[in-house]
């Protein structure tokens, strides 16, 4: 089998050496300077987990799709950003000869409703989400550090459609040493991420401090309370669950469970602000405000740390 990765990020680089590893064929959607380093420097995956290397002389790397000849993909791999999501889509969709008539959207994104411009041109039984909770960083272009592992990644369906043709895929992925499986319950997993990264991500980005470090003070506990007892009261009025029944069962679990094994990590979000990019900041606490607002109820903390990181982003 054979896959695509969209976005050439640590996240990426990551998941493409494990299906590698395994012995799929896998090609890679990237432009400058990062094309250029992992053609000239093949991939390195280290950290956790055992190192693997795709040597430079296998990797075949697209500027655009519309160069991509004589290729039908399996998986197509959304590993980017959700910022570029428009333009991803619409991108696949020009091109939609490079998937194969039973192929699979694959979203490996942070956030909630990141599917939505996919919807814009697929029907939803092409489109599959993944929830990942492990931590990864870039120090080079072609190399992808694993620096946290809090649990394997899950892929399903956001709409209940089959899962099994995404299971070959999740094999790949945890034969080549990145612990995945499928789930009939992805939706819930990607609200516990919700739950955990728009509590730390844009905070830990704002006061520069370690997800440990938010975890020591009380008033920064009393900031991530806040946002957690604003989700759940979200999620309630949208009909969406998580595996904690509310607030309460999920901030006993948060601190005592959750954070310590992370208790290092930078969130992707300081790293973002640190090159001075665009966060994911909209698909984050930014998705509680908007399906808040269809609600028509407030979420004052959600709505406060939202705008500061959009404050912060328009210095860049």
């Amino acid at each position: 089998m054979n896959a695509l990765i969209e976005g050439c990020g640590a996240v990426g680089l990551a998941i493409a050496a494990a299906i590698y590893d395994f012995g799929w064929k896998v090609d890679f959607k990237a432009e400058g300077k990062t094309k250029d380093a992992i053609i000239s420097n093949g991939v390195i995956r280290r950290g956790l987990f055992k190192e693997v290397i795709i040597p430079n002389e296998e990797i075949t790397a697209y500027e655009s799709l519309d160069k991509i000849e004589n290729k039908k993909y399996d998986y197509i791999l959304i590993c980017s950003k959700t910022t570029s999501n428009n333009e991803i889509a619409k991108e696949i969709y020009d091109n939609s000869s490079i998937l194969k008539e039973n192929g699979k959207i694959v979203i490996f994104q942070n956030g909630w409703g990141n599917d939505e411009a996919f919807l814009k041109y697929f029907s939803r039984n092409k489109i599959y989400s993944a929830r990942v909770i492990t931590g990864f960083r870039r120090p080079e272009r072609h190399i992808s550090e694993i620096t946290v592992h809090a649990a394997p990644i899950l892929i399903g369906s956001i709409y209940g459609e089959e899962i099994q043709s995404v299971t070959p895929l999740a094999e790949a992925i945890n034969e080549g040493g990145i612990p995945c499986q499928i789930t009939d319950e992805v939706a819930k997993a990607l609200w516990a991420k919700m739950l955990y990264n728009c509590s730390l991500n844009p905070l830990g980005a704002i006061l520069n401090l370690t997800y440990g470090q938010l975890a020591e003070s009380e008033h920064t506990k009393f900031i991530m309370n806040k946002i957690i007892e604003e989700i759940y009261e979200v999620m309630k009025f949208g009909g969406y669950e998580s595996y904690w029944s509310d607030a309460e069962e999920y901030k006993k679990v948060f601190y005592k469970e959750l954070i310590p094994p992370t208790y290092n990590h930078r969130s992707s979000t300081l790293q973002d602000i640190e090159r001075k990019i665009k966060t994911e900041i909209d698909t984050l606490n930014g998705s509680v405000v908007k399906l808040a607002e269809k609600s028509n109820i407030k979420v004052p903390y959600n709505t406060m740390i939202y705008n500061m990181i959009k404050a912060i982003e328009e210095r860049f």
